[in-house]
């Protein structure tokens, strides 16, 4: 076995694993960072193909944003193991059922495209020493992202800023028991009530 099907393999068990590992953990922070896992040996898979910006793309998009923002939601509303029994009898049924779904349509798939008798599965490292010279799907994709669509570019990143904007008011948490320096209301007061004469007995 080469090196190139080796890594391929443990890449995708490791993948297998944590996704085992996201559905079962009682935590729901160890699910989310299972998860990014999940993401992060899916990107090793697709650089191992030769897909390099979608490799890219998975982690910028799912491990920057989606998974952050799913550790900002789990971290704001602060849930808890639940001390209640699940019934895992009644679960059971709908998990086979979504894997036959899952396995039924991943199986007409393979029939499909004819992977077997391919050439589909001779799985090839790719040397980025000897494609310097040559242009990559990043540059071209790139080209065209920032001439014909920099607009709707732009666009998506302001609403990324607002969304991040939001987060951040959403988990920030006023207290009403502490008392603030507030200067406006300093600066307002009258000059004669500032200081006052008490008399005292001698």
């Amino acid at each position: 076995m080469n090196l190139n099907l080796s890594l391929f393999i443990l890449f995708a068990i490791l993948a297998i694993i944590s996704s085992f590992m996201v559905i079962t953990s009682a935590n729901a922070v160890h699910s989310v960072l299972f998860l990014i896992l999940v993401f992060c040996n899916t990107s090793a898979l697709l650089l191992l193909l030769g897909s390099e910006f979608l490799s890219l793309m998975l982690i910028i998009v799912y491990v920057g944003a989606i998974a952050v923002l799913f550790l900002f939601v789990v971290m704001m509303l602060n849930v808890k193991t639940s001390s209640l029994a699940i019934n895992k009898s009644s679960i059971i049924p709908i998990g086979f059922v979504v894997f036959f779904i899952l396995f039924n349509i991943l199986s007409n798939s393979i029939k499909e495209l004819d992977l077997i008798n391919s050439s589909y599965l001779t799985i090839k490292l790719i040397s980025w020493v000897s494609e310097t010279n040559f242009v990559n799907n990043i540059e071209t994709i790139g080209k065209v992202l920032y001439t014909n669509y920099c607009l709707l570019f732009l666009i998506c990143g302001i609403i990324l800023l607002v969304a991040m904007i939001g987060v951040i008011v959403l988990t920030m948490h006023q207290r009403q028991d502490v008392k603030k320096q507030r200067i406006e209301v300093q600066l307002s007061r009258s000059p004669g009530k500032v200081v006052k004469f008490i008399s005292l007995r001698s």
